[in-house]
């Protein structure tokens, strides 16, 4: 006889590792060491994952549970032991394992540190609920003595439960019954009666220092400040490890030196920033992001921000910059706060909202002398004020705002990456008639030969070229004829060197006569001069066009042919001369990262 379906659903599927049938604390904890353990030595990469960090070598994993120890004419009972051996060398780590809201005993570590001492092992590995705020710290402190030939690590179970969860759906298993029996110690280590719970708690002190902060009233030496801090480093701990397991990727808080070396300098900053501003802030790592992402839980105003630092591209207009990050926050909520940082500038110099700014683009345009160096985006959630987890909890608020930050953001934002240099075709190159010259003076050129004299009767000699300061000002200020024939030198008037914010732009031709033009002794071939350009009525007819530039010498190279037939809606790639996009009929020198003062007018005699 066939059982009624209604029937069947409330059986209970056979599972390998069981959550039925756990009597008290002691039970629920030989049973997570026991599955935990035996995980490791079945499935070789889980095993390798959780071994590698602390020391141990590449090998077969052997595990063991309850091993008895005599020390001091006592017995003493570590809850397991894990053996790894490759070729002569054996690494032994002792294993202590706590569950639920059990803490690790430091006399207890401290016995098990002297076991493996006099054991020659070298590790002893301590398992529980308690998360560090930092990866390498330990929950519980003991002497330091002890710790020289032992090395103390520490594990905690969301820690274990995120290796399981990564190395079975992101890193892969190579056996698929390993693989299914990885599986079923992550079922079991998810179970609430397992034991393995996450961070659910903001401490006993947390409704007293929360009111204290909104009243304004916390002072550094209040009763309960050092733990809330503590704990928020373990809440924002934890808030890695879980963007981390949907990820596949580690996710770490991030430390400076002097917190890394003393714990306690860090618990001081939280403290400070709590009772002065009331905040607790922290910053989390995540791999191959465009920047580490800032968490700030503000207390008093119930807000809860998380932010992220973006470079902006190293060319182009400022206009150019924030479409180029505007279109890259396409799936963004449209409260979210971007702010521009210009160059030389620690304060944001502009800020609005995505939801403006998609209508508006121009909202954050800034002067075309300002340039932009970075953009900051927040967004800011409410944060719940609750101790433990559940709706209004102040832990799942901000939990939530980091995994909301990471999918609505920052996931889809991408590095600027300049652009690879090309090699010139110079197949491509478009045809250019003869008699058009060179621009600009190269070293492939050579020396400029002076036209020949003129003879004959009633003809004087040419005057030599003068020496002094007034020759050495002949290429201050001078044009470029582009035709045929020989260039012809003019004397120019020594001009003034542009200054910064200035456009200097001839505004006439020279005026100077053909015969006057030709009395002047070209430059000599060391001293290479830009011959002057002639009066519009002795230009050639079939002249292509004329360039005058009004740049104080030194300054950019001329234009190259090439440059001069850009347009100016063409990109700014490198460094060079381009068609200035405020006037037309001219070029502007690009420095690579701007527009200089630096232009030359061109003009069509067509």
């Amino acid at each position: 006889m066939k059982a009624p379906e209604s029937d069947t659903k409330a059986w209970q599927e056979a599972r390998l590792i069981p959550t039925s049938g756990i009597n008290g604390g002691e039970e629920q904890e030989r049973r997570a060491t026991s599955a935990l353990l035996a995980v490791m030595s079945s499935v070789r990469e889980f095993g390798r994952a959780l071994t590698q960090p602390l020391g141990a070598p590449a090998g077969a994993v052997q595990t063991f549970i309850e091993v008895p120890f005599r020390i001091a004419d006592r017995k003493v009972f570590p809850d397991g032991l894990i053996r790894v051996q490759r070729g002569q060398k054996t690494w032994t780590a002792l294993v202590e394992v706590k569950t639920g809201t059990t803490v690790l005993d430091p006399a207890q570590l401290e016995t098990y540190l002297d076991v493996a001492r006099a054991q020659e092992f070298d590790v002893v590995l301590t398992i529980s609920n308690q998360i560090p705020s930092h990866p390498g710290e330990h929950p519980a402190t003991v002497d330091p003595r002890l710790t020289k030939l032992v090395a103390l690590h520490h594990y905690s179970w969301s820690q274990v439960l995120t290796e399981a969860v990564v190395q079975r759906e992101h890193r892969g298993v190579a056996d698929p019954d390993q693989a299914w029996i990885l599986g079923e110690l992550i079922r079991y280590l998810e179970h609430d009666r397992s034991g393995a719970l996450e961070f659910d708690d903001m401490g006993r002190h947390w409704v007293s220092v929360r009111d204290a902060v909104i009243d304004g009233t916390l002072r550094p030496a209040d009763r309960g400040t050092e733990e809330v801090a503590s704990r928020f480093d373990a809440l924002l701990r934890f808030s890695g490890l879980k963007l981390g397991r949907r990820l596949g990727t580690n996710v770490v808080p991030l430390r400076t030196r002097k917190e890394q070396a003393d714990p306690a300098v860090r618990v001081r900053s939280l403290i400070e920033s709590l009772c002065s501003q009331g905040t607790l802030s922290g910053v989390l790592r995540i791999p191959d992001a465009v920047g580490s992402v800032t968490v700030i839980a503000d207390i008093r105003t119930g807000r809860v921000i998380c932010q992220v630092d973006i470079d902006a591209p190293r060319v182009g207009r400022p206009a150019t910059r924030i479409n180029w990050l505007l279109k890259q926050l396409s799936q963004a909520p449209d409260s979210l706060r971007v702010e521009v940082f210009a160059m030389y500038s620690r304060a944001s110099v502009a800020a609005d909202l995505l939801g403006r700014l998609r209508a508006e683009p121009g909202r954050l345009a800034l002067e075309e002398s300002r340039e932009i160096k970075s953009f900051r985006l927040a967004l800011e959630l409410p944060l719940g004020s609750k101790r433990s987890r559940g709706k209004g909890s102040f832990a799942d608020s901000v939990v939530y705002g980091v995994e909301t930050f990471y999918a609505d953001v920052l996931q889809s934002l991408r590095s600027w990456v300049a652009k690879t240099p090309q090699l010139r075709d110079e197949s491509q190159d478009e045809p250019v008639a003869e008699q058009l010259i060179s621009s600009s003076l190269s070293s492939q050129d050579g020396p400029q030969t002076a036209a020949p004299p003129r003879s004959g009767p009633g003809t004087e000699p040419e005057p030599k070229p003068a020496s002094g300061p007034e020759s050495d000002s002949r290429s201050v200020e001078e044009g470029l004829v582009l035709g045929e024939g020989p260039a012809v030198g003019e004397r120019p008037t020594v001009g003034e060197r542009p200054t910064v914010g200035e456009r200097p732009i001839a505004e006439e031709k020279s005026t100077v006569g053909e015969e006057q033009l030709a009395q002047d002794q070209p430059a000599p071939a060391t001293q290479p001069r830009i011959p002057l350009q002639k009066s519009p009525e002795q230009e050639p007819e079939d002249a292509v066009g004329v360039i005058r530039w009004t740049m104080a010498i030194p300054g950019p190279r001329g234009p190259s042919r090439r440059e001069i037939r850009r347009r100016a809606s063409e990109t700014q790639d490198e460094e060079g001369w381009y068609g200035d996009p405020d006037r037309a009929g001219h070029l502007r020198w690009w420095n690579g990262v701007a527009w200089s003062e630096y232009i030359y007018e061109v003009q069509s005699t067509d």
